[in-house]
């Protein structure tokens, strides 16, 4: 699932002057994406759902014996719970959310972990993709920033998209840490009074 807008989404380069000397204000943080691995992982589990649950009801109602249908009805429960739900809650435990100052990943499901990366530390932003992903238009995108090993969007809808929407970002907040910077260069520095004397 994705949600990819520009509502919040500054302009690359586009801080705006301060005027008579005023402090450059930091921009609000707003979220411009919301990004799950494309939901066609859950085909072949969605596929086992239908299929584990027309044969239960058809044998289940078959048998001579009430323990024979217990027991249908019980290996039916266990395939559907290792062949559907534990796909469904791998795939919903991973999620990951883009606003104009950051990249959040998280991902767990009884023990959350949290990843965070700045756009202002700068990184390179890469879109590796199979055959498979080409044909729905996904991909794996790599966040390189060089300190550590890549963070991995995997099996990211629209990842040109994503890839634009991130570059677009960093370099907005690089413009914006480089006017904060020529602003303190420009001011002058703090010079305490005294009493009665500088």
């Amino acid at each position: 699932m994705t949600n990819v807008g520009g509502a919040g989404l500054p302009a690359p380069g586009g801080m705006p002057a301060p005027a008579g000397g005023q402090q450059i204000a930091a921009p609000a943080e707003h979220v411009v994406a919301r990004v799950r691995r494309h939901g066609r992982m859950l085909f072949w589990p969605s596929i086992l759902l239908i299929a584990v649950c027309g044969a239960a009801g058809y044998y289940a109602g078959q048998m001579d014996e009430e323990w024979q249908s217990i027991a249908i009805l019980a290996g039916a429960a266990l395939l559907v719970l290792l062949g559907f739900v534990l796909p469904l809650l791998a795939w919903l435990s991973r999620r990951y959310t883009i606003t104009t100052r950051r990249v959040i990943v998280r991902h767990g499901f009884f023990v959350q972990v949290r990843q965070e990366l700045m756009h202002s530390r700068g990184y390179d932003v890469s879109v590796r993709r199979s055959w498979l992903q080409s044909a729905f238009r996904t991909g794996d995108i790599l966040i390189n920033t060089g300190l550590e090993k890549p963070i991995v969007l995997r099996d990211v809808p629209n990842a040109d998209l994503v890839q634009r929407t991130l570059h677009d970002l960093m370099e907005a907040n690089q413009s914006y840490i480089a006017a904060r910077r020529q602003q303190d260069q420009a001011t002058p520095g703090d010079h305490t009074i005294a009493w009665g004397q500088r």
